[in-house]
């Protein structure tokens, strides 16, 4: 599951800047090894230190020790094995792409093919084969029930929107 990426350096002696996807921003931190690369080649890594900085984090990985190094990881994909991850109420998106999602009256609006972190809320992109929709994921108004093991998501969402 990929909680964010590596977005920069931070000083000369290899820290990264983290753009984090976990809530709060610093749970990222809370996985003592991380998997970095994209898909097929990605490589274990120990994070040795990490903290808030400003509105990021900044991070500190084993054998990662000086700024050049650092620098070839920058845009990096930052995941942990999903085993890893913490069981709850919530859903995580992974999970959720490729769910159909229909609306209170039933009509069909497409499925899930990713989301967009806008900071207020999370929207999710729903396509059908002929449109693009932007829906915001937002429990109660605008998502009304999820279904992951029949496959669904209701909305409240007019078709035409």
């Amino acid at each position: 599951m990929v909680l964010g990426r590596i977005a920069g350096v931070y000083g000369v002696r290899g820290w990264l800047r983290i753009f984090s996807h976990t809530d709060p921003r610093t749970g990222i931190l809370d996985y003592p090894r991380w998997w970095l690369g994209e898909d097929g080649s990605r490589r274990e890594h120990v994070l040795v230190e990490g903290r808030a900085q400003g509105r990021g984090v900044v991070a500190r990985l084993e054998g990662i020790t000086d700024r050049d190094q650092a620098l070839a990881l920058i845009g990096t994909e930052i995941s942990v094995p999903r085993s890893e991850l913490p069981e709850g109420e919530g859903h995580y998106w992974a999970d959720l792409v490729g769910l159909a999602v229909e609306n209170c009256d039933g009509v069909a609006l497409g499925r899930i093919s990713g989301h967009i972190d806008t900071g207020a809320h999370d929207v999710m992109v729903v396509e059908d084969g002929k449109r693009e929709r932007l829906i915001p994921w937002v429990r109660g108004r605008t998502v009304i029930e999820v279904n992951e093991d029949e496959g669904w998501v209701r909305v409240d969402w007019h078709p035409e929107d």
